[in-house]
């Protein structure tokens, strides 16, 4: 199987994560699918949210810097979304919630389409 992207961030969010890890240090989402902030993706600096057995690891996102940072979501919020391929979005305006861009006046969203017959062949889904 060939290695399929599930997650990816724009140019306008990947700035602003550069900027935040200058501040805070290696950061990490967590896609939240709680009733706040509906489905945002939480950022916090790495330790800060501790990842769990029931956590699934979606990959990375590359945003220039060593490392890319690490998109994570629970595992029965994958079963809803596991068809899909995320990015990582900034918009103007506050969320909810303790992510580090909250101060920065903006806020992290996540944006969604359905992922390709290709890439659910490469990803073992395809049925």
């Amino acid at each position: 199987m060939t290695e399929v992207e599930r997650v990816a961030v724009t140019e306008a969010a990947a700035a602003l994560l550069r900027t935040l890890t200058a501040q805070h240090g290696p950061l990490m989402f967590h896609q939240s699918g709680g009733c706040c902030d509906g489905s945002a993706p939480m950022c916090f600096p790495v330790g800060m949210y501790l990842i769990g057995p029931g956590d699934v690891a979606l990959g990375g996102v590359d945003v220039g810097l060593d490392d890319p940072v690490p998109v994570y979501m629970s595992q029965s919020q994958y079963e809803y979304w596991k068809y899909t391929h995320l990015t990582i979005d900034v918009v103007p305006g506050r969320g909810a919630g303790f992510s580090v861009e909250a101060p920065t006046g903006n806020r992290f969203l996540t944006r969604s389409r359905m992922l390709t017959a290709s890439e659910l062949q490469g990803l073992g889904l395809a049925g």
